[in-house]
């Protein structure tokens, strides 16, 4: 396995919100664990739920005695979303944090997926497929054929989102599971990329053969930068089948 990962406060931001886990090793009995969380909140607030949000969620994974990898990470999800809740009760400077996140684990050739929020994960293999479904109100405007897909993107509304941990004390958890082509890559990111960088873009800057992942990763963020770098920046590449480890 093959591991590339990166924040980037971006072109505007004063102070990063976005946060990233990477494991290729065991967490707790998952065999492997990679999260990007994008808070939200003023101040420090949303620097503190994705870092809290995450933080959570691994120690949840580390204790947890179950090996079905979705009701583990359902438990940890489900978890950090009352950890959110709680903080935000005690600290008024906490008042309306929250945080998406997108969850993955790979098992054997299968991943196994979750995401609450806006924050994506997509499947590279001859050319780029989105494997999530954003949770936000552009999305769900277009899923139900209000809108067209071509007019989300610069949608005024586009950062509104309809889920998130911390937001209600029972959260809705999406989950996939797929299974994982030999030559495969994973992408997983906040929409510091996903909205500064189009999927083409995107697959190309993946799919080039003369460059390692690291190359990869590192063009994304300049790419995300170069196109105006309006939010903090997170992503996490897995290549599954190859042998070595790069983090950055």
């Amino acid at each position: 396995m093959r591991v590339y990962s990166a924040t980037d406060v971006g072109q505007k931001r004063k102070m990063n919100q976005d946060y990233v886990f990477v494991s290729d090793g065991p967490v707790g009995n998952l065999p492997n664990l990679f999260v990007v969380a994008d808070g939200m909140g003023g101040h420090n607030a949303g620097d503190y739920a994705s870092s809290h949000a995450v933080q959570r969620l691994v120690d949840e994974i580390r204790e947890d005695a179950d090996f079905n990898p979705i009701k583990v990470i359902r438990h940890a999800i489900e978890t950090a979303n009352t950890e959110i809740i709680e903080q935000a009760q005690k600290d008024e400077h906490l008042r309306g944090m929250g945080t998406t996140i997108v969850v993955t684990t790979i098992v054997g050739h299968y991943a196994y997926v979750a995401n609450v929020g806006d924050s994506r994960l997509y499947v590279i293999q001859d050319r780029i497929h989105q494997v999530t479904k954003d949770h936000s109100l552009v999305q769900e405007m277009v899923r139900m054929g209000e809108l067209k897909a071509e007019d989300a993107k610069n949608h005024p509304d586009k950062n509104i989102i309809t889920r998130a941990l911390g937001a209600e004390r029972t959260v809705d958890i999406d989950f996939f599971d797929l299974k994982l082509e030999p030559l495969c890559t994973i992408l997983m990111c906040s929409d510091g990329l996903s909205n500064m960088v189009e999927d083409s873009k995107m697959e190309e800057i993946i799919l080039n053969p003369n460059a390692d992942i690291t190359e990869k990763g590192e063009t994304l963020v300049r790419e995300a930068n170069l196109n105006g770098g309006k939010d903090n920046i997170a992503i996490v590449l897995i290549e599954p089948f190859t042998n070595e480890v790069e983090k950055c």
